[in-house]
């Protein structure tokens, strides 16, 4: 799959290796294959309309391998629904799974990570936008049986500034799920202090819409639509504790690239930039922490041509749909649907109030001592957040004109080392619902 990619990927992995062995005296393999690391098991369910009543089980691991990585899996299976494909009818379930596993320590290297994600999906009833635009309305939409793969496998580089020097896999002792002795750090310097990494990912993708017998003027577009590309990425945190941060700042900068090689539908490429700003605030009697996060993100797509179409209804060059300018899902615009809103251009801001409360049925025991045995939550989190944003076919003033909004809450907990969230957001096309790992701020 995709040799020449890879191919490229190990190359830029051998010269990184030899300057790390030129740079640094570490001879290590990093590895431990004795170690368990700490497991964690989490069944849930959900009820959607496009879903169905679903059930699943999650897992997370710390510290599998190396003390500082992160692994996250889960399987679901929604109840059996019957769909319209093309005119005949079926029977499909909502089923799927995902894989993560990060910041795993190159053998031999100080500052070399890699991470890997990939998920699978058959959703039987998802909803398509055939126009997606800002003045857009819900009527040119239709259901639709989907398969959906994703994966992405990413080469980071930690530098050797500020905390990179002494702490590159950016780690610190836990209680309680808070960082402990960072009361000194956060809005420190630009790149001198903070953490600062720049990297590499190849990502691959693939979506089939089955029924394409409603979709406007799609008589002649493709079902399947591929992408794989490549991104680099620069990234600086300067936060007091990356996974939950209670003051300073962090900033994420990307150009991502299709090259439309191989089962490509086309080339694309997407520029995006993202700011995050912390401040820590007094506590009540009733909180633990208490902090107001300040989210910012933008992009562009250089390539899109409006004026020019690949087949009916597909600009030429155009972002994948779970690519690029797009808002809606549990990111970004969390009261509309996955994907609702995508174009050229794209703006987006967010300001979270973030509570940690003190009442936790599960540590204190009220749910008794198997539960608390069995499942390590740190603290519940009660969260208040608005959003705005826009999408546009050029990236000029008229993306600070009539913004889309919406408002909701979250309940999120701090589980084996790992914010889990529950948000609940609303905006001008009803309400909707996620359950999602970490932050938004942090997609």
């Amino acid at each position: 799959m995709q040799i020449k990619k890879l191919t490229t990927l190990t190359l830029l992995l051998t010269n990184l290796l030899m300057a790390e062995g030129i740079h640094d005296n570490n001879t290590s393999l990093n590895l431990d294959f004795d170690r368990e690391g700490v497991w964690t098991f989490l069944p849930y369910a959900f009820s959607t309309d496009t879903t169905g009543l679903t059930g699943g089980v999650g897992v997370i691991a710390q510290g599998l391998l190396q003390p500082h990585t992160t692994l996250v899996a889960t399987v679901f299976m929604g109840e059996e629904q019957t769909v319209i494909t093309n005119g005949e009818e079926s029977n499909t379930n909502f089923e799927g799974g995902l894989f993560a596993f990060k910041n795993l320590k190159i053998p031999y290297t100080h500052r070399l990570y890699f991470s890997t994600l990939t998920y699978k999906t058959t959703n039987p009833k998802e909803k398509i936008y055939f126009d997606s635009r800002h003045e857009s309305t819900t009527d040119n939409t239709w259901f639709s049986s989907t398969e959906n793969t994703f994966f992405t496998a990413s080469l980071t580089y930690v530098l050797p500034w500020g905390e990179g020097l002494d702490n590159p896999q950016g780690r610190y002792p836990l209680k309680d799920g808070f960082a402990m002795n960072r009361e000194a750090y956060g809005n420190g310097t630009p790149f001198v202090t903070g953490r600062t990494e720049v990297g590499l990912t190849t990502f691959y993708q693939s979506k089939t819409i089955n029924n394409t017998e409603n979709a406007i003027e799609a008589s002649d577009s493709p079902r399947e639509w591929n992408s794989n590309g490549l991104r680099l990425f620069l990234s600086h945190d300067n936060t007091d504790y990356k996974d939950n941060p209670s003051r300073g700042y962090s900033t994420y900068l990307c150009y991502s690239k299709d090259f439309g090689k191989d089962d490509s539908l086309q080339s694309w490429d997407f520029l995006e930039f993202k700011s995050s700003k912390y401040f820590n605030l007094e506590t009540f009697s009733f909180t633990q922490q208490n902090v107001l996060a300040f989210n910012f993100w933008t992009g562009y797509s250089f390539s899109w041509e409006n004026d020019k179409e690949l087949v009916s209804g597909i600009d030429l060059h155009r972002t994948p749909l779970a690519e690029g300018a797009r808002l809606g899902g549990f990111t970004r615009m969390r009261g509309y649907n996955q994907n609702r809103f995508i174009d050229k251009a794209a703006i987006y801001a967010s300001m979270e109030y973030r509570a940690v409360i003190n009442y936790n049925p599960i540590k204190n025991g009220a749910l008794g001592t198997w539960v608390a045995d069995n499942f390590p939550v740190d603290w519940f989190q009660v969260v208040g957040f608005v959003e705005a944003g826009r999408v546009h076919d050029s990236y000029d003033v008229e993306l600070l004109k009539e913004l889309k909004y919406d408002a909701g809450v979250s309940l999120r907990a701090m589980v084996a080392e790992l914010p889990v969230r529950f948000d609940i957001a609303y905006g001008d096309e009803g309400m909707n619902m996620w359950v999602m790992i970490k932050h938004p701020f942090d997609f």
